[in-house]
């Protein structure tokens, strides 16, 4: 093999392992070094190939920290595209013995996501639901302690509103594709959340990730 083949390969490698999250020392975390094993694979395997609407990798490495760190177990994704945050999660709540429900209404993005969950190994750390968020979030009982909210954006502040009193105080609510720069739905919406007193918000540096944790219940 040419020299500057592998000097490619290498390259690509130490590239995609900035992408994936650090170890946290943290614990009670479960060890499951052949999970690791394959879902780095899995993750390797796909760089680069993540489209319909799904996050960033380094996005991803951001809800799998804040779910280790809070040692979160009852995960709510709002918006599941075709797996990639989903997968991030569920790895995460893998060490800390949890469970994610996500949701979406696409049936063919709903379909890959599953195949991927799979391949990663984490299907049975995901109950992937088909199914309209706008009807079914009102209707799940919870409690969740963390929330990653990626789709509508138009109705970010409603599904804020219906997984409120379902979200322990400590819990961690996250919403994609916002900034300060952001205008129309997104600014509405990161001021709605700034004005509650019980919650303090954040951005994440280097992200559109919106970090709210809930600090009582009112």
């Amino acid at each position: 093999m040419k020299r500057t083949k592998v000097f490619g390969i290498l390259f690509c490698l130490i590239a995609l392992l900035g992408f994936l999250p650090a170890q946290v020392d943290a614990q009670g975390l479960h060890d499951d070094p052949a999970l690791d094993e394959k879902v780095k694979k899995f993750l390797a395997a796909q760089s680069g190939q993540w489209h319909d609407w799904n996050i960033p990798m380094s996005d991803g490495k951001i809800l799998y920290d804040l779910i280790v760190e809070g040692n979160y177990k009852s995960a709510l994704e709002i918006g599941t595209s075709t797996g990639l945050s989903g997968i991030y999660m569920a790895w995460a709540l893998s060490k800390t013995g949890g469970k994610l429900i996500t949701i979406e209404i696409d049936e063919s993005r709903h379909k890959t996501a599953l195949q991927n969950f799979e391949k990663a190994g984490l299907s049975d750390y995901i109950d992937a639901r088909l199914a309209d968020a706008h009807s079914l979030v009102k209707k799940l009982e919870g409690p969740f302690d963390f929330v990653f909210s990626d789709a509508d954006k138009n109705w970010y502040v409603n599904y804020f509103k219906d997984v409120d009193p379902k979200l322990k105080v400590g819990g961690c609510f996250t919403t994609h594709n916002i900034s300060e720069r952001r205008s129309g739905y997104q600014a509405e919406y990161l001021e709605y959340v700034r004005s509650l007193d019980n919650y303090e918000s954040t951005l994440q540096p280097g992200s559109s990730i919106l970090v709210s944790y809930k600090r009582a219940e009112q």
